[in-house]
Order: C-alpha cells, then sequence, then structure tokens
C-alpha cells in the first residue's frame, strides 16, 4: 500500500509537471509558441511577419533622429546681435554741411563718418549721436539701420547707414568630443551656410571610425543623437546649423544583442558602417544545429506609431509614440534569407533563435527519466528497508521460539 500511494503521488507529480511543465524545464528565453501569442504579463506588444510588404516600409521609413526632433528645415535667418557682439556704426551725407559732415571740413575721402567700434550692452543696446540708444540685440543690422536713419532723417542731408559686426561673441557653433580640433567658431554669414557636417570639418573630422562615431546636438533645451552614418546615408539628418548649436561627438560602437539558440549569445558590434538581419545572425555564431527552429527568428526593436500602422499593427491598445514590435521570420523558407538581408539592423536590436519544439520536448523527456529514476530510488529503498523489517521479525519470532522448546 505504501507503494502504491508513493508511486501515485509521484504520478500526480509528474502530470502536474507535464501540464505546467515549462517553470520546471530550462530555456534560454520563451518558446516560439508563447511569442506568437502576443500575449505579455508586463508589456503588449506586436508580431509582424517579415515580409515583402513589411521589408518595403522598413526600407522606407528608417529613423531620421535628428529631422525628427528638430523639423524646421528652414536654413538659418540673418545674423542677429546678441549681448557682447562688437558693432561698427558708418553714417553717410548727401553732402557736407549735414548733421555729421561739417562744410570746413576740407579735403575728406567721402562724407561719411566712422563711429568708434562700441559693444553691445548688458540691456541690448547701442548708442549713436543724436540718434540716442538702438535696440541691437536680437536684431539684424538692416534693422538697427533703419532705425537709425528714421532718427536722424529730420536733421542729417538725406542720410544713410551701414551697421556691422566687428567682432562676433555671441551666435556661435561649439563642436566637441572626440574631433581633431575642438572649435567654438562664429555662425557663418547667410549664403555660406553650415550643414552638421560642415561644422564637423571646421573642427578637423571626426577622430574615430565613422561606424562606431555618434552625434549629438542640443539646441534650444532639445537633444537628438545619431550615429555619424545616418549623417551620410541620409541626408535629412544633416541639417543646418543654427546659432548656439552645441554639437558633441563621442565614439560608442554600435551594438546588437543575440540571445536563443544561436551559436554564440551577448552582445556584438557592427564593425560597419550598417549590417542587415541576416549578417547579424550570421555574427552570433549561426544558428545551432541540435537546438535552435529555423522557423522562428525574431528580431525584437520599436518602431514609430505611424511605421507601426503601415506594418498592419492595431495600435489602439498601445501608448505612446513607439509600438513595441517583434517581427519574425522563418530561415525554412529559402526566401527568409533574402527578407533578411533588406532589414537593415539598428543600434541595440536584440536577435532572438528560438528552440525547436523537439528540443523542450526532449529536456521534458530527461527530466521524467530523472523524476521517476529519484521516485524508484526512493521506492526501492523502502521496500528494502520494509523486508528488514520483515526479515528481522521472523528471525526474533524464531529465536523465542526455539528458546521455549529449551
Amino acid at each position: 500500500m505504501r507503494t502504491a500511494s508513493l508511486m501515485y503521488g509521484v504520478g500526480c507529480l509528474l502530470v502536474a509537471v507535464g501540464l505546467g511543465g515549462c517553470g520546471f524545464i530550462p530555456m534560454s528565453g520563451p518558446s516560439s509558441l508563447e511569442i506568437r501569442t502576443e500575449t505579455s504579463p508586463t508589456l503588449p506588444y506586436a508580431l509582424v511577419r517579415l515580409d515583402a510588404h513589411a521589408v518595403q516600409v522598413l526600407e522606407s521609413h528608417e529613423p531620421n533622429v535628428l529631422g525628427g526632433v528638430f523639423t524646421d528645415r528652414r536654413p538659418p535667418s540673418g545674423i542677429k546681435f546678441g549681448v557682447g557682439d562688437v558693432v561698427n556704426v558708418t553714417i553717410f551725407e548727401a553732402a557736407a554741411g549735414g548733421l555729421f559732415i561739417p562744410i570746413e571740413a576740407g579735403v575728406r575721402p567721402g562724407n561719411y563718418v566712422t563711429l568708434p567700434s562700441q559693444t553691445v550692452d548688458n540691456d541690448g543696446n547701442i548708442t549713436v549721436p543724436y540718434a540716442g540708444v538702438i535696440r541691437a540685440a536680437g536684431r539684424t543690422n538692416v534693422q538697427v539701420q533703419n532705425e537709425i536713419v528714421e532718427r536722424i532723417r529730420n536733421r542729417a542731408i538725406e542720410p544713410q547707414v551701414v551697421v556691422s559686426l566687428s567682432e562676433q561673441r555671441t551666435s556661435l557653433v561649439s563642436v566637441v568630443g572626440d574631433v581633431r580640433s575642438p572649435t567654438r567658431y562664429p555662425m557663418p554669414a547667410t549664403g555660406a551656410l553650415d550643414r552638421i557636417t560642415d561644422a564637423l570639418t571646421r573642427a578637423g573630422g571626426i577622430s574615430g571610425n565613422g561606424w562606431e562615431t555618434w552625434v549629438l546636438l542640443e539646441r534650444d533645451g532639445k537633444r537628438a543623437t545619431v550615429p555619424f552614418a545616418n549623417l551620410v546615408y541620409m541626408p535629412v539628418n544633416n541639417i543646418y546649423v543654427q546659432p548656439g548649436d552645441r554639437i558633441y561627438v563621442y565614439r560608442e560602437p554600435m551594438k546588437f544583442l543575440a540571445f536563443g539558440a544561436t551559436g554564440q549569445q551577448g552582445e556584438f558590434n557592427f564593425d560597419a558602417w550598417k549590417i542587415n538581419l541576416a549578417q547579424a545572425v550570421a555574427k552570433a555564431g549561426g544558428l545551432f544545429d541540435t537546438q535552435a527552429d529555423p522557423g522562428s527568428i525574431f528580431l525584437y526593436r520599436r518602431e514609430p506609431r505611424d511605421v507601426a500602422e503601415k506594418l498592419g499593427v492595431d495600435c489602439s491598445k498601445f501608448s505612446g509614440g513607439l509600438i513595441p514590435i517583434v517581427f519574425t521570420v522563418s530561415f525554412q523558407d529559402p526566401a527568409g534569407y533574402f527578407h533578411a538581408t533588406k532589414v537593415q539592423m539598428r543600434p541595440f536590436d536584440i536577435v532572438y533563435v528560438a528552440n525547436s519544439a523537439q528540443v523542450d520536448a526532449t529536456k521534458f523527456l530527461n527530466f521524467l527519466n530523472t523524476a521517476i529514476g529519484t521516485s524508484d530510488n526512493g521506492v526501492n529503498l523502502i521496500n528494502d528497508i520494509y523486508i528488514a523489517r520483515y526479515n528481522s521479525r521472523i528471525h526474533s519470532g524464531a529465536t523465542v521460539a526455539t528458546t521455549s522448546a529449551r
């Protein structure tokens, strides 16, 4: 009875393991079936099959980080004066004898006078004789010229004014970090417009490999970071530099992560300007022949909401601008390799290869064998103890009987 009860208990345990089982079996990640259910207790996600349509959508919607954050495509406006800039003012009159050019001035190179250079004060003003205090900060030279002319029009003879920037101390662009010659240079005048790559050239160019270099742009309290390669391959990111921009260049190899039944697991460098999904799987050692399910290759990443909608995702259950998506492709299908070569990897993408179903079944059967073997050993031990006690009792009874007979 005890043996039967023990075997019944072991049987119940095995059934429980078989029904609930995955928590008892060592695994490197979720099963293919679990991923395809599109359910998670912590974070909703969408599953998208990599077919020709999905590949086309992804190819036409590569992320334009700088272009997406700084959406103003206009070139910078004319240089505006700022506090600390040094300004020159030259006033012309049509004839001598006016406000600034006396009749008895003698031989002169022209009917004009150049005022001493002056710095835009902390209030943003400059001072012009007979015109008074003129607002300069935040205004272009043409705006300042027109106000001076307007103020002296009734006192000078057909006055004309030229206001120029003698020394620029504001409207500067800073380029620092992993460049050959960090610099802070004045914003070029209209007509000589700089883009991000032009600013990097002024700093001597980047000092590291392009595929491991990142460019951070700070403007008006906003920041955006982009791989240097995206400035080259995606011109929409190579936006115009604006006054006050700060550009920081740093090196951090672009990486992706690989888990599951790949030949190797871990973190891998791109070591190139860009790589595709097929190359990423190859870098991770390919598929582990005795473990991987070639029909269950998964790519984890987040996509903008508009891209997710074009991929056919129901975005109503998601909040925020980025949608978690798991792309799936089958390497059992010969076309799957072609699709994988068209999907470009992005920094910190995750590649996951699920185990083959028979691998998990084998693990479960091994567990069963171990459990049955352990329970069988326990049953044998109990039987041995029971037999030993039984024999001991028989031996004790025989001894008592012999003693009584004597």
